[in-house]
């Protein structure tokens, strides 16, 4: 019975079409016009939101031209495999295409189809904490059926087409030879529409690109690793490291998505500029007084671990492929450089680690706090799974009071201002943070994800009050617990996503050095810095992976390169 019922549709249309023959007539164009239409766009879909524009769509492509000659000129059977095939193929680039829109969009850069298939478990996991795990999951879902139907739309659209095109192949072929004569002369002449020429070769160009992408991947993969093993200061003895900090407290911090647009951006800098200049104030009236400037970070939107190790190592990491690398080897970080000199206890406190983190070891850490190990009981902050404010007191509580034999060296990561930016904590009296349990009712009556996510203004909004949480904590925390010999470093890992900081924003994040010890600031004079906690519009400009080297050389280091 079941073989039997295609037949039965079959004979039932075509039934219907003998009995209605001009409906069906119409019906059958206008289901062969959608299928060359849904090709036509899918060859000519960019992979830029931006660049989504209707003379984007008004163009020949070249791919179509020669796609139709292939069809016309092959029998049936193949014919039909061939447009299987290469609407299969056609669905696979669309598919690259609208993830290029969401890794432009959230990362500032394309898809790499190496190294970039375990950010999708990331995104999943960042849509359950904002979200909910439904809805996470029925986003997956979602997802692999968007993926199947675009597939399989795509080969039946291509064989729609081709069945077309051979059932009068005289007449197709004349018609092939008339628009390959048009996109001939628009190539020739440059006719455009808008800026954007008629004559398009658009596919042949992503392919192109993709091909040189990966190309580019294979081949940085061995290059790197031979940079990798090269160190200016890979070979120098531990006596000969920071010798101009001994006996000060260091404290490196990382603020999430702390980038420039927060300071510069007409919306987010007012509040974030008043809360920079008022730290400022408070820190000077404590004895703490600051340099700062920017720096061009490694990432974009996202891949915070990217901004971490390539401030701390020297090297510009820009990719997961590179960070492997660089973690599985020995490549002297900025905080291992203190641990090297035996001088220092060297401790991390990580919120955002929820898992095993092998990494504690290259970064040269005696020992790291995750999210489960500084005895917090409060509620999550969507992704944040702590406020900063809770994180710092934990940090204080755990190991900057305690009295040692050594200085400290701490590595702390603050994450109150990840996106989604909702809610957001409110800073609440240090004696009182408890063990978290405060905050719950901060967090129930903040803000919703859902209210903020898909409304470009409130998420800037959002974002420039969740920098400010973030500095007031750190700041607060500094003139609370800080004393002659603590040093703090703190700086954005990279900017905010392009919803934020807008389409082609720049890399820069902001740098501050903290210190009491007037000497600390003297050793970076030449820097060009800006004083105070915000970098002049003009202050310099390095890159991310500048930091190390002329910090180490500035606090007395002697360079002795290792050649791996």
């Amino acid at each position: 019975m079941r073989a039997l019922r295609p037949r039965a549709v079959r004979r039932a249309w075509a039934g219907w079409k003998d009995g209605h023959p001009v409906p069906a007539r119409v019906l059958s164009l206008a289901v062969t016009a959608l299928a060359l239409g849904l090709v036509v766009v899918a060859l000519l879909l960019p992979n830029k939101q931006e660049q989504f524009r209707l003379a984007a769509f008004t163009r020949i492509p070249v791919e179509a031209l020669l796609g139709a000659a292939v069809l016309i000129a092959l029998p049936r059977k193949p014919r039909i495999a061939v447009a299987v095939f290469g609407g299969a193929c056609l669905g696979v680039l669309t598919v690259l295409n609208l993830t290029d829109i969401e890794f432009n969009q959230y990362l500032g850069r394309s898809f790499n189809v190496i190294l970039d298939w375990q950010l999708l478990d990331d995104a999943r996991s960042y849509l359950a904490d904002t979200l909910g795990g439904t809805v996470a999951l029925l986003a997956a879902v979602g997802a692999v059926l968007l993926v199947l139907a675009v597939l399989a739309v795509m080969a039946l659209a291509v064989v729609r087409v081709g069945n077309f095109l051979g059932r009068d192949k005289a007449r197709s072929t004349r018609g092939l030879l008339l628009v390959s004569a048009l996109w001939m002369t628009c190539s020739t002449l440059n006719l455009q529409v808008s800026g954007v020429p008629l004559a398009s070769e658009h596919t042949i160009t992503m392919l192109k690109y993709h091909e040189q992408a990966l190309r580019s991947t294979i081949r940085d993969e061995r290059e790197f690793a031979k940079t990798a093993r090269a160190d200016a200061f890979g070979d120098t003895p531990g006596s000969q490291l920071v010798p101009d900090l001994r006996g000060k407290d260091m404290i490196f911090t990382f603020i999430e998505s702390y980038g420039r647009s927060a300071i510069e951006d007409p919306i987010e800098a007012p509040g974030v500029d008043r809360t920079l200049a008022d730290s400022t104030q408070a820190l000077a009236k404590a004895g703490f007084h600051a340099k700062s400037g920017w720096l061009t970070s490694a990432t974009y939107g996202g891949g915070s671990w990217l901004g971490h190790s390539t401030t701390m190592s020297g090297l510009w990491i820009d990719n997961q492929n590179r960070y492997r690398t660089v973690t599985s080897g020995d490549h002297l970080t900025l905080t291992k450089a203190f641990q090297k000199t035996g001088a220092w206890d060297t401790v991390g406190v990580m919120p955002g680690v929820q898992k095993g983190w092998p990494e504690a070891k290259w970064y040269g850490l005696d020992k790291v706090y995750n999210a489960f190990q500084v005895g917090y009981k409060g509620p999550k902050f969507s992704w944040s799974t702590m406020p900063d404010q809770y994180a710092l007191e934990a940090f204080q509580r755990l190991e900057h009071s305690k009295k040692r034999d050594k200085p400290l060296m701490g590595f702390v990561i603050l994450t109150s201002s990840h996106q989604p930016w909702a809610p957001i904590p409110k800073m609440v009296p240090w004696d009182q943070l408890g063990d978290g349990s405060v905050f719950k009712g901060i967090e129930a009556a903040g803000t919703k994800p859902q209210d903020i996510i898909t409304n470009p203004t409130r998420s800037r909004e959002e974002y420039g009050k969740s920098v400010q949480y973030s500095v007031t904590a750190l700041t607060q925390w500094l003139e609370r617990y800080g004393n002659d010999n603590t040093v703090l470093v703190f700086l954005g890992d990279h900017q905010p996503i392009a919803r934020v900081s807008g389409n082609h924003a720049s890399r820069d994040v902001p740098i501050s050095i903290v210190a009491k010890d007037p000497k600390v600031l003297d050793k970076i004079s030449g820097w060009g810095w800006t004083d105070g906690l915000r970098p002049a519009h003009d202050a310099p400009v390095w890159k991310m992976s500048a930091f190390r080297d002329r910090f180490l050389t500035a606090y007395g280091s002697t360079p002795h390169p290792s050649k791996g």
